[in-house]
């Protein structure tokens, strides 16, 4: 964010207060003097209060809060909507409806309700209904149009809310006190201060004064989006060096575990041949050795027959009969 410079406030007329008949003596520290019956504010204090809005603004737009614009103020509305509009946020310009934050479940239905319209309109429903219904319905819808197209897109309450002249939005500021909501506002020397969390005195009536002092702030929430856009690159990279790192790692495993798989099996065919070897060589030892014993062939005597001729014990030969 650029460093705002007094010269630059001057420069837009943020020094310039109200009348002195109509101050608020809560806004004595903020005030340097007088001059032709106008108080002039102290622009020290206004940059105190910009850089103190501007680093709180920082740090919740880089946690993704929503931060609500309101100003309807003649001078204010164009300046509210173009802010809110460049930093993506959401915003109120036309008028302040009772409840937007502290009913805030009433105030969805009736968005609800004019996107009910819209969508009737798109898809030729109205063709259903007479023409006193479609006019009612029309005017209907460019009521809620105008009241609520700029907190179409708020879900849920703000994280903080920006205001450009509190004494004229007083309700605005009530419902966010009521819901601790913090609150940043412009506030001219009309104005009580001790309502506003982060008060920046300065000149809510000037056009050049109010542009000056939304812009720092609106410039204070983009430098939050980017810390958290690059947060968020990182945290991706991250997320995805994690992710191919996971996939590597099962990549190794698997291979791992493959090649494990591979020595188990070899090992266990070398078991299983082994093992079939030495059973073969068992089976062989167990085996008896064949005889080469062969049968007498018919009318030859066998080998192991008694001899014909017995020699007698006494020295001759015994007759056969």
């Amino acid at each position: 964010m650029t460093l705002v410079t007094a010269e630059e406030l001057l420069q837009a007329g943020v020094h310039f207060g109200h009348r002195v008949s109509r101050w608020n003596p809560k806004m004595k520290k903020y005030i340097f003097g007088k001059r032709n019956l106008i108080h002039i504010i102290n622009l020290r204090e206004t940059i105190r209060g910009i850089i103190r809005a501007a680093n709180f603004l920082t740090q919740l737009a880089s946690e993704g809060g929503t931060v609500l614009f309101a100003g309807t103020k003649r001078q204010a509305r164009n300046l509210v909507v173009s802010e809110a509009k460049r930093c993506g946020m959401p915003y109120v310009h036309e008028r302040w409806l009772g409840g937007t934050l502290t009913n805030f479940n009433t105030i969805i239905s009736r968005i609800a309700r004019l996107e009910e319209l819209e969508n009737m309109e798109f898809d030729g429903s109205f063709d259903l209904y007479s023409k006193k219904e479609i006019a009612s319905f029309n005017r209907q819808r460019r009521r809620m149009h105008r009241n609520l197209d700029g907190i179409r897109t708020l879900k849920s309450h703000p994280a903080c809310i920006i205001i450009v002249d509190p004494k004229r939005e007083h309700i605005a500021l009530r419902e966010a006190a009521r819901l601790e909501i913090p609150s940043i506002a412009i506030i001219d020397t009309d104005c009580d201060p001790n309502m506003v969390d982060i008060p920046i005195p300065g000149n809510d009536d000037a056009f050049r004064s109010i542009k000056t002092l939304l812009s720092k702030l609106t410039d204070a929430i983009l430098a939050g989006q980017a810390i958290r856009k690059e947060r968020q690159a990182v945290e991706e990279k991250r997320k995805a060096e994690e992710k191919l790192k996971r996939k590597d790692d099962a990549k190794r495993l698997k291979a791992a575990h493959e090649a494990k798989l591979r020595v188990e099996t070899e090992r266990k065919k070398k078991e299983a041949a082994k093992k079939a070897a030495d059973k073969a060589a068992a089976d062989k030892e167990k085996k008896p050795e064949e005889s080469p014993k062969a049968d007498a062939p018919p009318g030859q005597p066998a080998e192991n027959t008694v001899a014909e001729n017995v020699v007698d014990p006494k020295g001759g030969a015994a007759d056969g009969d």
